[in-house]
């Protein structure tokens, strides 16, 4: 009547282990719908720009993951950019963020994917919003990389802050 357990995962681990024949092209990963309130949208270029910082900041301990520790963060009088991910769901997670960060004067930008942004944290989790610290907490010790980091950081705020400005 039913088959057992093994038969079913090994069927089941045949074919996502199966490649994909030649003449199939090659699927992207598929992102998520974006959300109504979703802008100012980062592009292509300022959002890889925003990412790439968010992977430094993570890697040196400046990030705020969630809308939790975001809020708190924002709070608080944490200064940084906000990025939000634009394909979160429900919409109400993240709904009060840009107007609470218009309200603390922090600039904030939408990237398309939670996955990506995730990504760019270290994680392997989706994460639907991160705050970027503009400095490092006072017990962390200074880096090599200091300079470089703040020049960076500069550079992603005022583009994010150019994109707001134009929507």
């Amino acid at each position: 009547m039913g088959k057992d357990k093994a038969t079913k995962k090994a069927k089941k681990g045949d074919a996502a282990a199966a490649p994909a024949s030649p003449d199939t092209p090659a699927r992207a990963p598929r992102v998520g719908a974006l959300l109504p309130i979703a802008s100012p949208l980062a592009d292509d270029k300022l959002s890889k720009k925003v990412l790439k910082l968010a992977k430094k900041a993570s890697k040196r301990k400046q990030t705020k993951r969630g809308v939790k520790e975001v809020v708190k963060a924002l709070r608080k009088g944490a200064q940084g950019v906000c990025v939000l991910a634009g394909d979160v769901s429900p919409l109400d997670v993240i709904s009060h963020l840009p107007v609470f960060c218009e309200a603390k004067g922090v600039p904030y930008v939408f990237v398309a994917s939670k996955d990506e942004l995730g990504a760019a944290g270290l994680t392997k989790r989706p994460t639907s919003c991160m705050l970027l610290l503009s400095e490092r907490a006072k017990a962390a010790p200074a880096a090599d990389d200091d300079a470089e980091f703040a020049e960076a950081f500069k550079d992603a705020l005022a583009r994010v802050k150019a994109v707001q400005a134009s929507y």
